[in-house]
Formats: C-alpha cells, structure tokens, sequence
C-alpha cells in the first residue's frame, strides 16, 4: 500500500480550520524588531511585538553577543550537567535571583519547558493544581502531563472554594499578567489563601518582567513582597528583556531539585553561552534605564485615553497587552486585513487560544513606540466599520 497515511485526517482538520476563520499562518519578518518593520515585502508599523522595553535590537545587546561568541563560540555543546554549564550561565543566574530576591535562579530555554519542569517536579502524580482558566497554555499542558488531579478557577473565591473543599496541600498556578487579557493577578490573595491552606504559589510573570513593578522586579514587588518560600517565580528573557530563555527564581530547595530531577532540564542542551552574556548585559539596561518604563506607560496611557473615546471594547489591563475584542473570529481578521492596508500590523487572536466568542486584536505597545505611533494605530482604529469595532 502506498501514499500518505496521514492525508485524509489532516486535509479534514484543515478544511475545519479554514471554514471557521481559524487556519494560521507565518509570515516572514526581513527586518530586526521594532515599531517598524519589513513583513512580506511591506514596511508596517508594527503592534504585535513582546519587545515591551525595545530592547530586542539595541546596539549595546548586539555588541554584548558577539563578545559572548568570541570568548565561549556558538553553542554551548552540551547540556548543563554534561559540561554545557558556563561560568556566563552561572553569573546570569545568580543576577536574575538578586534581581527577584530569591536565593536562586535556574535558566531553562524556554518558558514552556520551565512551566513543564516545575509541574512535573512540584506535584507529583495526582497531586493538587489549582488553576486560573486564563493560564498559559504552558501552565495547562504541564498539569495535564503531571497526571495532576486538577481543579479550575475563575476568581480568588472560586479559588478559595476549591482549597477549602480539596483539603490542605497542592499548589495553586496563576500567570502574573495573563498574556491574552493583559490584566494582573491578585497576586497577594493567592499568596495567602496558598498559604493558608499548606499550598505553594507558582506564577508565571512571563508578561511582567521588566515592566512590572520597582525596576520591573515582577507583580509580587508590585505589591510589595519580598521573598516567600511558598513562591516560585517563573520569567522569561525574550520578552520585556528582547533576549531568549527563561529561568526559574525560588528557594535553594526548588532549585535544587529542579537541577536533579527536571527532565526538561537535565535533557537538553544548555542556552549558548553567548546569549548568556547578552542577557547579563540587557538586565543592567533593563535596571538602569527607568525612562525605557516611563515611555511604555506613557503609551499606554495615550492608547487607552484615544480607544476609550472611540469606544473600542477593550479589557481593563494596566499593562502593555491591550486586547481589543471583537468576538467572530472572521470580523477579528477582515479588522486586522483593514489596519494592514493602511500600513499596520496588528494580528487578530482567536480560538483556541482565547474562549468562543473573545476574537480579538491584540495591540501591544512597547517603549521603542511614540505618541505619533499611537496616533497612527488609533487613527486607523477609528475606520474600521462600526459592527467590526
């Protein structure tokens, strides 16, 4: 028998995922990341980047790479525990657990694989989740492969419902700023109901780092927090740090058992050297630099203020994520075909990624924005058709 196997599965799913305004495609970015950029022939101003501090092509980083390849080369050439472990790796941990107030820090290459780490370290097979339905799909996957016995969600009373019914233990899984709505969690509730019920805390502050609170030290320093061993902190370098990589930041405890028992950790090969260094040097900026948050939140300020006027529906979110809903997957792109036409990029987001019915775009500003940036996007915003906005 020949042909492909697979063929008539997939062709069905495919035709499924055009008919509801779902298939998803890539586009090919010829140009480093900024508001402007260069997608498929075209020169757009661009609203879709994680780069909140534009720091993803400053000069100053570019110069700390090529630096970091010309003492350590490439690659790293091995994982962490079989050699692949730099004295660059080492300092990088050791300043991003300064930078959080922890003990430690731990560097994983992605956030996905920190979030699948933790889980499967944290909770043993059928142990305790209790998760925000609006988690990362990160955190959801890393419960579902721990076996966890998992429990949803939707507020800190549901939450509270669903520790006192399940009994003392577990832990409770929340993002920090969720990535789709761009509002914070209440992080100080979760922390003491987790507590009071002989729970840990892990959040992920993917979105947050950078950007939010004192130096852009996480929502927990927003809120005046300083170290708990019930928290585990997750962060990530290729946000609001314009790098790659994510690293845990908790006890000597968690860390520790991360490093032995992590599979995602242990079976993989270390982050080049090179970007460790690079992300040493975009973490001082990031410190240093407190204009870079003034700007960002200045636009954000200005985007709210102009899309509140045009009475666009947008989420209550303080941060640099600020969905715009539409609700029907196809009227989220016919608006984002629209901006696209007068020289904008804002891609549309819809299910499965947010719930039925929440198609949106989602607009996100960074530092490196202007006001006459803003102006622009609001601008264009206010001509898409009235049953579209």
């Amino acid at each position: 028998m020949t042909g492909d196997p697979f063929a008539n599965t997939l062709e069905r799913t495919f035709a499924r995922l055009r008919d509801q305004d779902l298939w998803r495609r890539r586009e090919r970015r010829s140009s480093p990341q900024a508001p402007s950029v260069q997608m498929e022939g075209e020169t757009l101003l661009s609203f879709s980047s994680n780069d909140y501090l534009g720091l993803a092509s400053d000069p100053r980083l570019v110069e700390a790479w090529c630096q970091g390849a010309r003492r350590y080369g490439v690659g790293a050439g091995a994982s962490h525990l079989l050699g692949g472990h730099t004295k660059a790796h080492h300092e990088l941990e050791e300043a991003l657990a300064a930078f959080v107030g922890t003990p430690r820090a731990l560097i994983f290459s992605t956030g996905y694989m920190a979030n699948l780490a933790l889980l499967a370290v944290l909770c043993p097979r059928h142990g305790r989740v209790f998760e925000d339905r609006r988690n990362h799909a990160s955190l959801i996957d890393a419960a579902g492969l721990a076996q966890a016995d998992r429990h949803r969600y939707r507020d800190v009373a549901g939450l509270r419902r669903a520790l006192t019914k399940a009994g003392p233990g577990g832990i409770v899984v929340s993002d920090g700023v969720f990535s789709m709505d761009g509002d914070m969690a209440d992080v100080p509730a979760l922390l003491t109901l987790a507590q009071t019920h002989g729970a840990g805390l892990l959040l992920d502050d993917a979105h947050a780092f950078g950007v939010v609170g004192p130096q852009g030290r996480g929502t927990p320093a927003a809120h005046g927090l300083g170290h708990d061993p019930a928290l585990v902190h997750m962060g990530t370098l290729g946000k609001a740090f314009g790098v790659f990589g994510a690293f845990v930041a908790a006890s000597a405890e968690v860390v520790e058992a991360l490093i032995q028992g992590a599979r995602p950790y242990i079976y993989t090969t270390a982050l080049p050297p090179a970007l460790a260094v690079c992300a040493m040097a975009s973490l001082a900026i990031a410190i240093a630099e407190e204009y870079r948050r003034a700007e960002l939140y200045e636009r954000i300020r200005e985007f709210r203020a102009g899309a509140t006027q045009l009475g666009l529906r947008i989420l209550p979110s303080s941060t640099p994520i600020q969905p715009v809903i539409l609700g029907d997957a196809g009227r989220a792109l016919d608006a984002s075909a629209r901006l696209r036409a007068q020289g904008l990029y804002v891609p549309a987001v819809r299910p499965p990624t947010v719930p039925a019915h929440t198609a949106r775009l989602r607009v996100t500003l960074s530092a490196a924005h202007t006001s006459d940036h803003i102006e622009r996007l609001l601008a264009a915003l206010a001509t898409l058709p009235r049953d579209t906005a």
